[in-house]
């Protein structure tokens, strides 16, 4: 299940160093390379070696942290509980300040108890953050897309929501006053109640940003026994109005009868012959492309998403009656957990069999984004077979493609032909992503390793470092600062002869 291991621009366009990290991956293009600069190669929790800061989170920590407005954001679980008031297993945004560690705000939400496959035990909430301006937006694990103030409670209870107070317990308990150190929900919109939607295990979703618009993954996927669609009519991606929280767009593509396990990949873009697309990954392993929406549809409406062209993974693996698969590791449909990435006219996509229902084949493919219609037969320039599933997003840097899979290789491949320049085999499986920024290449493992790499055609081992907890989450990069989240710390890296 996802959260026992998820976790999970234009081309031409420059990336500016010292900055911040809004959202997961870069911006809307959703590759993992930063232009930050300076970054240390190796650094030591014990003796404090390059570490600026570090901080407790809860025991789960399946979010990519998100660096913005001078604060760091981060979905945890409660097992650490900073507020009394609140007990029990919760799911957990915590805020901290960049420069110190300071925890600004929190955000507590409820599980969900219809049965643990709606939101599995201690998972936390799995998503992580988009930021943009003093706003926050994010899906928690209840499977509401919630737009946040970035300053909590403390420049007041803005609205137009104002029940958090309530929100913040379950239904049987009494509501909790609002402290100065909690969040503040600005809109809240329930995707379970609005959509019919039946997610599964946990939402993962890295809300994608573009313009006024939020486009949503909304994790809607099997029911308890793994055999059934409960939500077959339910969306699997959904556009809203960033201001007011209102669904303004869908897909229609009917992806629901269809997904093997459940819809955890996010949405990228990228301009292609003078237009956005969004590109997604949907639970039914096709890479779908869609337009992205220049204005809202009138008010009430709900526009259908225009798709330009669409992508089967795995053309051969089995399309109907998909749930008899279950369990089977040599014949099954394929998913997709990491997100496209969009880099100069091509889409970047890896992907395979369920890590926990399905075969063990997995490839990362190269298409050609810019093809319309059926590009099956025609879209695919390379495929790349892996060792094992997969639930990295790549990253494209320098004529290099860096992959991750549940194996535990680190594979580094020609951009161009898919052909393989290096691999390494670490110690133990990975589900985070890689990260290049400085010429490095940063990944960590359910082992507790930390390994950086040489951005380069030759395998250079720059260092492994032992951390004192699994990881799920992907490593970080902004304003001259590295943040490495493990399930149970979130470490702040920096060079220590940098200002």
């Amino acid at each position: 299940m996802l959260i026992r291991g998820l976790l999970i621009g234009f081309a031409g366009c420059v990336l500016a160093s010292a900055a911040d990290q809004p959202q997961w991956g870069e911006r809307f293009a959703r590759n993992m390379v930063s232009a930050e600069t300076n970054l240390p190669d190796a650094f030591d929790p014990a003796t404090g070696r390059n570490v600026l800061w570090s901080v407790a989170l809860g025991t789960e920590t399946h979010a990519t942290p998100v660096v913005a407005g001078g604060r760091v954001l981060i979905g945890t679980n409660n097992n650490r509980t900073r507020d009394p008031r609140h007990k029990g297993d919760r799911g957990v945004v915590m805020c901290f300040a960049e420069r110190d560690g300071q925890f600004l705000w929190q955000l507590v939400v409820p599980k969900l108890t219809i049965s643990v496959y709606w939101d599995w035990p201690n998972a936390g909430i799995c998503s992580p953050a988009t930021v943009e301006g003093d706003r926050a937006y994010l899906v928690s694990n209840r499977g509401e897309v919630l737009g946040l103030d970035l300053n909590g409670q403390a420049n007041g209870n803005d609205g137009p929501y104002r029940d958090e107070a309530r929100h913040s317990e379950p239904t049987e308990a009494p509501p909790v006053p609002v402290a100065g150190n909690e969040g503040d929900i600005l809109w809240l919109y329930d995707m379970l109640k609005e959509l019919g939607v039946r997610q599964h295990d946990s939402t993962h979703a890295s809300i994608l940003l573009h313009g006024q618009f939020l486009y949503v993954n909304t994790s809607n996927g099997v029911d308890d026994s793994h055999k059934h669609i409960d939500a077959p009519d339910a969306p699997s991606l959904a556009v809203f109005d960033k201001l007011s929280g209102q669904l303004v767009a869908r897909d229609a593509e009917h992806i629901g009868p269809r997904i093997f396990h459940c819809t955890w990949s996010s949405p990228s873009l990228g301009e292609v012959g003078g237009r956005a697309l969004v590109f997604f990954a949907g639970g039914d392993g096709i890479v779908y492309a869609f337009e992205a929406l220049k204005t809202a549809p009138p008010a009430g409406e709900v526009a259908p998403l225009k798709k330009v062209w669409w992508f089967d993974f795995d053309p051969t693996a089995p399309k109907e009656q998909v749930h008899q698969y279950n369990g089977n590791r040599q014949v099954s449909p394929s998913n997709i957990y990491g997100m496209p990435v969009f880099h100069a006219g091509r889409l970047y996509v890896a992907g395979g069999g369920d890590l926990w229902w399905g075969k063990r084949a997995a490839w990362l493919k190269c298409i050609d984004a810019t093809r319309t219609g059926d590009i099956t037969k025609t879209g695919e320039i390379w495929s790349y077979p892996l060792d094992q599933h997969v639930m990295a997003t790549p990253a494209v840097y320098n004529g290099l493609v860096f992959i991750a899979d549940c194996s535990g290789k680190v594979h580094c491949l020609d951009a161009a032909t898919g052909q393989p320049c290096w691999v390494h085999a670490a110690r133990g499986e990975i589900w985070a992503s890689p990260l290049v920024a400085d010429g490095k290449v940063y990944i960590g493992t359910r082992r507790r390793e930390f390994l950086v790499f040489a951005a380069s055609r030759g395998k250079r081992l720059l260092s492994s470092i032992e951390l004192d907890s699994p990881i799920s989450a992907t490593p970080v990069a902004a304003n001259g600062t590295l943040y490495v989240a493990t399930m149970q710390r979130l470490y702040a890296v920096r060079n220590a002869n940098r200002p």
